[in-house]
């Protein structure tokens, strides 16, 4: 599944690259758009101050040095990781295929982990002992049938994952640095699931210490990675559900073990399976509906690519105009926009990807955005 013929960022395109994702308000939708308008990293850089300006934005734009990249760089190399584009070989495919996905990654271990089928397992943090034996269980069971096992290192449900398929191929995804996973007591299996064949996986800057905003984040990668998700336990309003309605809206499978309605941490399971998650008693349950998939084009959200920048004119004061007041708090979808202001696609894009810069602009699953 990996493309050993897919192009590689020379070195300087890689520093540029670094630099572009790490500056203020550049995100993966972001850094797309800037690159279709611009052609390269460094084209888009030089003109992040021009574009911030014009989106409104009340403070120079905060672009990371050329050192700085460097810096990142050499982390990294001391780390044993590197950073890995999208559309280059050792990138996973399915997380290319995902609604946005981070242009650039850092992976610790082995990328080969990355070519088999894999599934995601979550749940409660402070799982019962049931929960743990049949979140290992499963991971076992999969990983003998030539599954990936893809968690997020926490306590839990997702250790018990991690553990059970040491052997056969795991990937970890971390809300912070490569650098500091947490909870630290699972520093010791991080390294262990890079020594033996699996994988460490961010798209955050190292150094960075996990904040409780950025566990939402790497739990869309956790669900993006995967064909489908299987919780284990979970409480009502846990990160586990916010994995779960992430893999929805990215069209992955979502499965739930039930669990008895008198313990607190089955209350999230069971509401999936009432809501119409798939029954998970037994890893044939998963197997069942996951081995069709492989090899297919994975499920992705309808979310059009940009046009071409060069098709229309530089949008006007007018312009911008228009397009800020058919914005407003709710999140509006872009199709809408283009058709209430009348303005070409090309110039919609360019004036949401000024505001987007500016800080003005929030955007939603599906190409919805809102303004701040």
């Amino acid at each position: 599944m990996t493309n050993p013929a897919a192009p590689a960022l020379s070195d300087r395109q890689r520093l540029s690259w670094l630099r572009l994702i790490r500056t203020d308000n550049v995100g993966p939708a972001t850094f797309r758009d800037l690159i279709n308008r611009f052609g390269s990293a460094d084209n888009a850089i030089a003109m992040l101050p021009e574009l911030t300006l014009s989106g409104g934005g009340m403070r120079t734009v905060r672009i990371p040095s050329l050192a700085e990249a460097e810096a990142e760089m050499e982390l990294a190399t001391r780390a044993g990781a590197r950073f890995v584009a999208i559309g280059e070989a050792d990138y996973p495919l399915m997380l290319r295929r995902m609604e946005l996905p981070p242009p650039l990654v850092a992976i610790k271990g082995e990328a080969a982990v990355f070519s088999l089928p894999p599934v995601a397992i979550v749940g409660a943090r402070n799982a019962s002992l049931a929960g743990i034996r049949i979140a290992q269980s499963l991971a076992t069971e999969l990983g003998r049938e030539g599954y990936a096992i893809v968690s997020g290192l926490a306590r839990g449900i997702d250790t018990a994952a991690h553990r059970g398929s040491l052997g056969t191929g795991t990937i970890a995804v971390l809300a912070g640095g490569l650098d500091l996973p947490y909870p630290p007591e699972n520093i010791d299996l991080c390294n262990e699931i890079a020594r033996t064949g699996g994988a460490i996986i961010s798209e955050m800057p190292f150094g960075w210490e996990p904040r409780a905003r950025d566990f939402p984040r790497r739990n869309r990668i956790i669900a993006g990675l995967a064909y489908g998700l299987v919780v284990v336990e979970a409480a009502k309003r846990s990160g586990s559900l916010i994995s779960a309605r992430l893999a929805g809206e990215l069209g992955r499978l979502v499965f739930a073990v039930p669990g008895s309605p008198l313990d607190p941490r089955a209350a999230g399971t069971n509401g999936l399976l009432k809501d119409g998650a798939i029954l998970v008693t037994e890893v044939k349950d998963v197997l069942e509906q996951i081995a069709p998939l492989i090899g297919a084009p994975p499920p992705r959200t309808d979310f059009d690519e940009p046009p071409d920048f060069s098709a229309a004119a530089p949008p006007g004061d007018s312009d911008r105009e228009k397009v800020l007041e058919a914005l407003s708090p709710v999140p509006t979808g872009i199709d809408e926009i283009i058709r209430h202001t009348g303005l070409h696609p090309a110039q919609v894009f360019m004036v949401l990807l000024e505001l987007d810069l500016a800080g003005r602009l929030e955007r939603h699953a599906g190409g919805n955005v809102s303004l701040l």
